[in-house]
């Protein structure tokens, strides 16, 4: 019912910068929580970046400073500018929507019910040194 489709991953060299998008489509009311997290072979899939419904912010470390995550509530879209980059950052990056409601029909009339969280199918950003 819910599905986020990501945009914006490609090939840059090191010190570049990339736009990543996030589009969540379906019977959506409200997403509490968006994010990017990325996952480089071999390793675990690590959170870079969350963004809440009212604007405040999470980031790891290893961006900060260099990535900015925000949102547009309106298009249940979220953006992750990337500055700087690293061939460390490479990885594919993949969008998650958390504390989904979302509206469904019932004989009562419209309804509000709570949804699973939701992945996008990641994107590739891989930076060449």
């Amino acid at each position: 019912q819910v599905q986020l489709v990501e945009s914006g991953g490609g090939l840059v060299q090191a010190g570049g910068s990339l736009r990543l998008s996030c589009a969540a489509s379906g019977s959506i009311f409200s997403i509490n929580a968006m994010g990017w997290y990325r996952q480089a072979p071999g390793k675990q899939r690590e959170l870079v970046a969350a963004i809440t419904s009212g604007g405040d912010t999470n980031y790891a470390d290893s961006v900060k400073g260099r990535f900015t995550i925000s949102r547009d509530n309106a298009k249940n879209t979220v953006y992750l500018q990337m500055n700087s980059l690293k061939p460390e950052d490479t990885a594919v990056y993949y969008c998650n929507a958390d504390r989904i409601t979302i509206t469904i029909a019932t004989r009562l009339g419209p309804t509000v019910i709570p949804y699973f969280g939701s992945w996008g199918q990641g994107t590739q950003v891989t930076v060449s040194s």
